[in-house]
């Protein structure tokens, strides 16, 4: 970690902490020690565990926010931008396994802190549903309910995620290099499953 900052450092440490052991799991000393640090030090940057997962969700999104928005900003086929927001969906999920989980967590105990969180690193969907809507009245994709994409797309992205013990158990086997690869396929799988579903014909 050489040439990070400190508070670089803890959300990278904190990262690991919360793959490996999940939100409720990991303990701040534990995440001090992977640092490198005291915990007092962590405590010092970061009052709680609370305040940690709020910086982790503001470092991850402002990532990856002003990539989507400036993909669909150029034109570009829909369909080809449908196809960047999946695999780069996918990619987020795989760098970070731990979100869903956050988000869900976040969900049930304040989801209004998770809506200003999104709101503030810019997170803004109707970007997407007007071109969709735009799309629509051109003809080019069939009528729906724009919202229901959306919602199909981030269902069929994160599903795989959440539910990656019950599919290495099952179906995919313990080998991580085989779930990373049944990930990849997905990419290819929902992009043409979405595509068959609005292509107008």
């Amino acid at each position: 970690m050489k040439g990070k900052t400190t508070e670089e450092i803890i959300l990278e440490s904190a990262k690991k902490m919360f793959v490996k052991h999940g939100l409720e799991g990991a303990k701040m000393q534990q995440i001090a020690n992977e640092a490198g640090i005291n915990k007092a030090l962590l405590h010092y940057y970061f009052r709680s565990k609370d305040r940690l997962f709020e910086a982790i969700l503001e470092d991850v999104f402002s990532e990856v926010v002003p990539v989507f928005h400036m993909f669909f900003k150029e034109k570009k086929p829909f369909i080809e931008k449908i196809g960047f927001f999946v695999e780069a969906y996918i990619d987020l999920l795989k760098k970070n396994p731990f979100l869903p989980e956050f988000v869900f967590n976040e969900l049930n105990r304040s989801p209004q802190r998770l809506i200003n969180i999104m709101i503030s690193v810019g997170i803004n969907p109707q970007i997407l549903l007007t071109q969709i809507e735009d799309e629509i009245k051109k003809g080019s994709i069939k009528p729906f309910d724009p919202r229901h994409l959306l919602v199909n797309i981030l269902s069929l992205t994160i599903f795989p995620i959440i539910a990656k013990p019950i599919l290495k158990g099952v179906m995919l086997g313990p080998d991580e290099d085989q779930f990373n690869l049944f990930l990849e396929e997905r990419k290819t799988h929902i992009k043409e499953f979405i595509s068959n579903a609005i292509v107008a014909a």
